[in-house]
Order: structure tokens, then C-alpha cells, then sequence
């Protein structure tokens, strides 16, 4: 079953980052979990510096390992390498950029919108736009303004997916929020918008959010990789789906399917 809520469908992603993790065999292990929740896809930043490998390379290892899910790298790399891991994933490639511009071609374009200056160009250029907002209303003015700024270039707007970007902390269990977490809201820190509570909670703030139309769905960085993302899966997104919320399959194989976006032109569909 694929799941509505509020606004068109709810689009969850997750970062699976592992500081000083380098072996592409223990991002499999994350990217198959987060994959088996029915995630849109899943992020991996090397702008921290890798010795010796980038993320392109490792979700190019990842790619075999992995049927459904997208697979995002976070790099200034060249699109070259990122075309390549679109073909070896089969159409399951995300393009990011700080400032994306025209990048014709099948890879998803993925930007960070949260600063005012980087609203323009993704209003115009990206698939999808992640925003750090620490309250439903700051993500509600940012997605219509995001909106309003890509039906001036001429797009359809329903074709910009706005993700809110959250850190979570999952550490309390299900223990009710702290003040000015979970049901309260996200708070704000210097790594971010910051929720810290269960996944239970986690759940009731992204129906809520959605479902009052202040975003599209929600980009999550755990803030410990493995304990947060198992949360994650087998927590929130599970009580997501029971509540028709979000989808238990893929109804497709390629990223812009899972994000309901159409193929550009004249690209064939993933064989």
C-alpha cells in the first residue's frame, strides 16, 4: 500500500555518514536497512575529506548490493562519476549541488536550499530541495516560497519535492521528548534543527508536518548511524506505514519513480 497524507505523498531519506568509516562493506549493511523501510533514498557526504575513496565510489559499491533504494553522494565530484553510478544503480542516482544549474541527464538533482541565497537557483534547477527548519511554520514559508520562485521560471511546482533536514537523536528510547524537542519541536543547534525522543514521537511530528502541508517529507541524519537509523526503520517509519502514511514497497525501480517525479526528456526507463 502507498500511503497519503495531507499533501500528496509523504518522501522520507536518510544520511547513513559513519565518521572514520571508510569500507564500503558497513555502508551496505546501513543503506540494505534503510532500504528495507521503503526510504526514497539515502545520502553520503565526503566534503569532510576520505582518504583515498569518495562517496561516489563507495554507494558505486553499495549500488550491487542494493534493488530499490536511491543513492545520493554529497560531493563535488564530477558528474561523469555520478552518471556512472546512476547507470550501475540502474536509475537510482541523485545529483547534489550547493547551487545546482542546467545538468540535463537522468541523476536526480539534490540541493541544499536553507540559505536564502540558495533558494533561487534550487527553485529553478533541483529535483529536490532540503531545508534545515527548526518549526512547521519556518518549513511552510520556505517550501511556498520555494514554490512561488520555480512557477516564476516556468516549472510546475508539484515537480520540486521540499524535504525537511532534521537531525535525530533517538537515544531516549520511548521516553516522552524533552521540552523543545519531539512534539514540541525540533530544536535549534549549531549542527542544526535538533530532535531528541523516540521514535514514536518522531512519527506524530512528521505525520503532523506533512499532513499540514509544511513539507514534502524529511531528509534524517542520526546522530549515532546505526542505533538512530535501526530506530528509524523499525520505529517510525514502521508506525508511518501501519497508519497508511507511508509506502511498504517500491512501486518502482528508479529514484525519480520513488519521488513521483517524470523522466526528462527522452530518457528510456530503467531496464
Amino acid at each position: 500500500m502507498t500511503g497519503s497524507y495531507g499533501r500528496g505523498l509523504l518522501h522520507l531519506a536518510a544520511a547513513v555518514d559513519q565518521v572514520g568509516v571508510f569500507d564500503a562493506e558497513r555502508y551496505v549493511e546501513l543503506v540494505r536497512l534503510a532500504e528495507s523501510g521503503g526510504l526514497d533514498f539515502v545520502t553520503l557526504d565526503d566534503r569532510i575529506g576520505w582518504p583515498e575513496t569518495d562517496a561516489v565510489t563507495v554507494l558505486a559499491q553499495v549500488a550491487p548490493a542494493t534493488r530499490r533504494i536511491g543513492l545520493v553522494p554529497v560531493t563535488a565530484g564530477p558528474e561523469a562519476a555520478v552518471a556512472h553510478l546512476d547507470r550501475v544503480s540502474r536509475g537510482r542516482a541523485g545529483r547534489w549541488s550547493e547551487a545546482p544549474g542546467p545538468a540535463p541527464g537522468p541523476p536526480v538533482r539534490v540541493a541544499d536550499a536553507t540559505e536564502p541565497a540558495a533558494r533561487q537557483a534550487a527553485a529553478r534547477y533541483a529535483d529536490v530541495a532540503l531545508v534545515r527548519a527548526a518549526s512547521s511554520a519556518q518549513a511552510a514559508a520556505v517550501r511556498e516560497e520555494l514554490r512561488q520562485q520555480a512557477a516564476e521560471f516556468g516549472r510546475e511546482p508539484d515537480a520540486l519535492r521540499v524535504l525537511v533536514s532534521l537531525v535525530v537523536d533517538l537515544g531516549d528510547g520511548e521516553r516522552a521528548a524533552e521540552p523543545g524537542h519531539g512534539g514540541g519541536g525540533p530544536r535549534q543547534t549549531v549542527q542544526g534543527p535538533l530532535y531528541r525522543g523516540g521514535p514514536v514521537d518522531l512519527a506524530e511530528l512528521v505525520a503532523g508536518w506533512h499532513g499540514a502541508g509544511a513539507t514534502d517529507g524529511f531528509h534524517l541524519v542520526p546522530a549515532e548511524p546505526r542505533r538512530d537509523l535501526e530506530r528509524l526503520v523499525n520505529g517510525t517509519v514502521a508506525l508511518l506505514q501501519h497508519r497508511g502514511l507511508f509506502r511498504t514497497f517500491y512501486p518502482g525501480s528508479t529514484l525519480r519513480e520513488h519521488l513521483g517525479l517524470a523522466r526528462p526528456a527522452g530518457q528510456l526507463a530503467a531496464p
